[in-house]
């Protein structure tokens, strides 16, 4: 039977254009890029033109991205520091219910420390209301911090509007961009963010880097100490083979960032399919319009989400409940947005990508037809 991969926002696939660029430092440029010898030039070059690559990506200049081990360093970097720098002026943080752990676990650990958290709610859709923002904001705020889009239902965040008024009121701003980045449009200038999270191994890129945005004139401290590498931001001798692979990631995503509407309609396809195959049986959580267009969250009537996933192993997804002791629980997401337990329980994220086909839609949602009849 044909597997089919509809997890792409877990993970993807490394694109044949990445793996081409990072093999030259498998075989022949070994050279440590912070040293001054013949054997660094190439490693050098490599790591330059990979951040001017990302940075050209977001509409940034290229001194103001560091290179990271993958999103949770970059979440934990701006959290922390942030906390560790401005915790005399106020220790107050805003960010919303539906972030990832990555954002709510550095928040928790800074409360032993006088941090104040204020969870904004979503709504029906999983997105924040820009007046509970607002209000929200306190004089002791010293960082929102509001993910782009929903890495489970996909909601996209109004990032323009949270980093207008962030402006307005002097807070700092970060967004997590893990989920967006090459599935719609991230322009640090227009979006008014002062730090972004970037995720290499949901951009075609390998896992165990990333990178992070600092807007040039604040002030990040260092997350790592040791030796000066990345202008004394992020110590660490740079994966220069990883790194390249992430430019190059960036470089090609611009291609495919402007046919995404190919990805949008295999995911209309799949839902129709769906539809049909599941009359009144199924229902789509996350914004109708305001989505990414890779993204599906479906909630299967009268089902649990990992009956259905072992129902269908030639079907690689995720599920938003888990099941321990015979007892379902919801994920923090569904919970947040108001899905019911009897419904949510059967919930399947499917996440298409780059080399997701039409023939694989179909494919997979005749297996979910024959397996659940």
């Amino acid at each position: 039977m044909k597997q089919i991969y509809l997890d792409y926002n877990a993970s993807t696939p490394l694109a044949p254009e990445v793996v081409e660029v990072m093999t030259p430092f498998l075989t022949k440029y070994y050279g440590n890029p912070s040293t001054t010898h013949f054997a660094a030039i190439e490693a050098k070059k490599a790591v330059e033109k990979a951040r001017q690559q990302v940075a050209s990506f977001i509409g940034a200049a290229k001194e103001e991205i560091i290179f990271t081990s993958g999103g949770t360093e970059s979440n934990n970097h701006v959290i922390r520091k942030v906390f560790d720098q401005h915790h005399h002026k106020g220790k107050h943080f805003i960010t919303t219910a539906i972030e990832h752990p990555a954002v709510h676990k550095p928040l928790e650990y800074l409360k032993q420390f006088g941090a104040e958290i204020t969870y904004l709610p979503v709504d029906k859709y999983g997105q924040v209301s820009i007046d509970s923002l607002k209000k929200a904001i306190r004089s002791d705020t010293i960082l929102i911090t509001i993910m782009h889009a929903n890495n489970e239902v996909g909601t996209i965040q109004p990032i323009e509007k949270i980093g207008e008024i962030a402006k307005q009121h002097g807070v700092l701003f970060h967004t997590d961009a893990a989920q967006s980045l090459g599935k719609i449009e991230v322009d640090v200038i227009k979006q008014q963010v002062d730090f972004l999270s970037i995720a290499g191994h949901k951009l075609y890129a390998p896992k165990g880097i990333g990178a992070l945005y600092i807007r040039k004139g604040v002030e990040l401290k260092p997350y790592l100490l040791g030796a000066g590498h990345e202008n004394g931001l992020r110590a660490g001798t740079e994966n220069v083979m990883f790194i390249a692979g992430l430019g190059e990631a960036c470089e090609t995503a611009k291609k495919f960032l402007i046919d995404m509407s190919k990805t949008k309609q295999l995911k209309e396809e799949f839902l129709s399919l769906l539809r049909d195959y599941f009359p009144n049986q199924i229902t789509v959580n996350g914004h109708p319009v305001e989505c990414l267009p890779n993204t599906l969250n479906i909630s299967f009537k009268n089902r649990i989400g990992q009956d259905i996933l072992t129902a269908v192993p030639e079907i690689a997804a995720s599920t938003g409940s888990a099941c321990h002791s015979g007892v379902v629980t919801l994920s923090p997401v569904l919970k947040a947005m108001g899905v019911m337990p009897e419904e949510g329980k059967g919930t399947i994220r499917f996440s298409l990508g780059r080399f997701t086909t039409d023939a694989e839609i179909k494919f997979a949602a005749q297996y979910l037809k024959v397996r659940l009849a």
